[in-house]
């Protein structure tokens, strides 16, 4: 490993000093790979306009990070800008100089990479998503339009994963072997998903059960590997210890941080969509509108920006992972349930009105 560790430092460093100018772009494409991103952003757009794809991008999301987190803990990955601080390759004190960022010091395990998962997994679906609606849309001797759009829109999605994971690399928070790592495991997620399509039927019930697994798988291999002495948050010391500035280190990097928030999503979807305002507005008569789904959209986008103001106090650990479960859960029940019910009520006096 020293060896990819040791060529990634050559690759951050030749970033860093080519590329500096390019920061704010950067930046950009890390914040479109953020996996938050795809409940407050991609989501709620998606959902409203094609509820399959919305829920199985949720669904994509939610077990592409578990996954995340369970290889995390396996592989023990390192993060550049600790790992030349701690490494004994370097001798002399000659260790090499990465620049750190506001967003570079996360405190998990680095490998595989979270944001090119969650990027490539997610822009997965769109890409196929869109792929399948030109297909229905395209008549069958436009065979060239269709290569067009296939070209078009998998050149798109290469772009976009090869921007994020140059990002996370630039910013000394990932190795390059990791982000690649994170890109194959998110496509293969999203590939996986492509035969399961009874998450679109699923029941509260499997929701329930699907987000008790996960949370007792992961927390049974954290009690397990702390019989054997193996402490999993082994990082978030190492991460305070050397980031340049205690002001970058934040609690919602830890590794239950994420599970936590996916967990609280998945379960704000299972109640969402099996809950009454759901059935009448979205799945009556309303549903099919297209006004009706576009009031939807601006209406889910507006009010979860407004969700970014609404900070959760983290001088309490357990406080943080109970508050942050809450909110995450509103976030589907919001764009899901509580928006398109609002949206479908308001219509209704309309509707009379012109009857």
């Amino acid at each position: 490993m020293d060896f990819l560790h040791k060529n990634g430092v050559l690759i951050i460093q030749y970033l860093q000093k080519d590329y500096r100018a390019y920061y704010n772009f950067l930046n950009f494409m890390s914040n479109v790979g953020d996996p938050r991103n795809i409940f407050s952003i991609y989501f709620p757009l998606w959902f409203q306009l094609n509820q399959t794809v919305g829920t199985k991008m949720i669904w994509v999301a939610v077990v592409g990070d578990w996954f995340n987190l369970i290889f995390k803990w396996i592989l023990f990955g390192h993060r550049p800008y600790w790992w030349v601080q701690e490494t004994q390759i370097y001798l002399n004190h000659s260790s090499p100089c990465l620049e750190q960022f506001p967003t570079t010091c996360e405190t998990g395990p680095g490998s595989p990479s979270g944001h090119a998962m969650g990027s490539s997994c997610v822009w997965y679906v769109m890409v196929t998503a869109a792929l399948s609606h030109t297909v229905s849309w395209v008549d069958k001797p436009s065979t060239a339009l269709h290569r067009l759009t296939w070209s078009f829109l998998w050149s798109l999605f290469w772009l976009i994963q090869i921007s994020v994971c140059i990002s996370r690399v630039f910013i000394a928070t990932h190795f390059p072997h990791q982000v690649i790592l994170g890109v194959i495991g998110g496509m293969l997620v999203a590939e996986a998903f492509e035969y399961t399509p009874s998450i679109q039927t699923a029941s509260l019930s499997t929701y329930l059960k699907t987000n008790l697994f996960l949370f007792l798988f992961a927390l049974g291999l954290y009690l397990l590997l702390r019989l054997l002495d193996i402490d999993l948050l082994w990082s978030v010391p190492i991460a305070k210890k050397w980031c340049a500035n205690p002001d970058w280190v934040h609690i919602d990097t830890t590794p239950f941080a994420g599970l936590v928030r996916n967990l609280g999503v998945l379960f704000g979807l299972g109640f969402a969509i099996n809950s009454e305002m759901f059935l009448r507005s979205c799945r009556g008569e309303n549903g099919y509108k297209l006004s009706f789904r576009l009031l939807c959209v601006v209406a889910s986008l507006t009010t979860l920006q407004l969700y970014h103001f609404i900070k959760i106090p983290t001088h309490a650990e357990h406080l943080f992972y109970v508050l942050s479960f809450c909110k995450s859960a509103s976030i589907p029940l919001t764009v899901v349930a509580l928006i398109p019910y609002c949206i479908h009520m308001l219509m209704k006096p309309r509707e009379k009105k012109i009857d």
